[in-house]
């Protein structure tokens, strides 16, 4: 599976936190003076984790089990205080001061780059608030649709919507507002992508100003028939309303794999996820600990811990559960959750591509207002 490679600096660094940890705490309590450099071992550690709702139901269920896990291992009480909201929301909180969490789990890495870029802008600090990050849990991006649709146009990515279009194919398109939703953001990223015959880390500013492109990306949008808030509305929508409501959205892969069979039961036809063959992004779920004066060393402490519990192999089968790839590699697959008959594929064929730049990320949003359907 895929790990970003900065993040293996957080997931080594918790690892060593875990085996040194029992002999800080005994150097604490010693006489050597350790005391007066690190100060006195608390009895209660608290600290926010600010992160979003597509994971929220693996996280509560994990987060009374780790308080339970860290109170054993370190004989000290801890708080998470959980606080779910969309992405951007959640930057936008950080920049504002209104959040202060020592840990942040956006739905995908490509936010990092945009988040250090607003930091720096904003705050007029000189150093980035996001600095080391690991993948949580794994979803790519997808076009769904339906089984008898996909078979009969043969779609492969966001061009071919394009092409459909031209051809005078009617359809009805969908995915979430990208000023509210990640999922909405990164389909949007990949239809300029597509458009501008480019992967998302070439994309320049000048691409979302490109007239061709504006058109291309235009032009899909032009069949959109809703942009909601949330990624989740669409497959659940679709699986209530069938084939005659929406052929095709941008959603996660693990949407899909919530409502496929239930599509199935009703409508005698499945939601299936179509990876775009140019390639895909991945909501990779980072966990960040975030690099501000208000995160103290023992909240760092234990915001490592967390990450290394949520990471541990019987945590990412859970995962699974849910919908998620593991973000381990040692972690197999369930290939009774992954398989054709849920509307995904075992494994993921098309390569999954890196973010782009903070600043093409802020361009995106200024391109949108020109091609968005401004109809809804």
């Amino acid at each position: 599976m895929l790990f970003v490679k900065r993040g293996y600096l957080i997931l080594f660094a918790g690892i060593l936190i875990g085996f040194l940890a029992f002999s800080v705490v005994s150097l604490l309590y010693s006489s050597i003076g350790f005391v007066n450099i690190v100060g006195d071992v608390p009895t209660e550690i608290e600290f926010d984790f600010l992160y979003t709702s597509e994971k929220q139901g693996w996280i509560e269920e994990l987060t009374p089990r780790f308080a339970e896990w860290f109170e054993q291992r370190f004989g000290i009480a801890i708080n998470v205080r959980l606080i779910v909201t969309g992405t951007h929301d959640s930057v936008n909180r950080i920049l504002d001061g209104s959040e202060r969490p020592a840990a942040w789990s956006p739905a995908s890495s490509i936010w990092i780059p945009y988040m250090n870029t607003k930091w720096r802008s904003v705050t007029t600090n000189d150093y980035d608030v996001a600095l080391d990050w690991t993948p949580l849990v794994l979803s790519p991006v997808v076009l769904a649709s339906w089984g008898s649709f996909s078979e009969q146009h043969g779609v492969t990515g966001f061009m071919d919507l394009y092409q459909l279009i031209q051809d005078g194919v009617d359809f009805k398109y969908g995915h979430p507002d990208p000023l509210l939703s990640n999922g909405g953001t990164m389909t949007v990223v990949l239809e300029f992508a597509e458009a501008a015959g480019k992967k998302p880390e070439d994309l320049t500013v000048e691409d979302l100003k490109n007239e061709t492109v504006i058109e291309i990306v235009k032009a899909i949008e032009s069949k959109s028939i809703s942009y909601q808030k949330s990624t989740g509305f669409f497959g659940a929508w679709a699986a209530d309303n069938g084939p005659d409501a929406i052929q095709f959205f941008g959603i996660y892969e693990n949407v899909v794999l919530e409502n496929s069979f239930r599509a199935l039961q009703k409508w005698d036809d499945p939601l299936v996820a179509l990876y775009p063959e140019s390639g895909t992004l991945m909501a990779d779920h980072p966990f960040v600990i975030l690099n501000g004066t208000w995160v103290d060393p023992w909240q760092r402490f234990a915001a490592g811990q967390y990450l290394f519990y949520l990471l541990q192999p019987g945590n990412q089968e859970l995962a699974e559960e849910h919908g998620f790839r593991p973000a381990i590699s040692t972690v197999p697959l369930d290939e009774d959750v992954f398989n054709p008959l849920n509307g995904v594929q075992y494994e993921i064929d098309v390569p999954v591509l890196k973010p782009l730049e903070g600043d093409v990320m802020e361009a995106i949003f200024t391109a949108w207002v020109r091609v968005r359907n401004t109809g809804l």
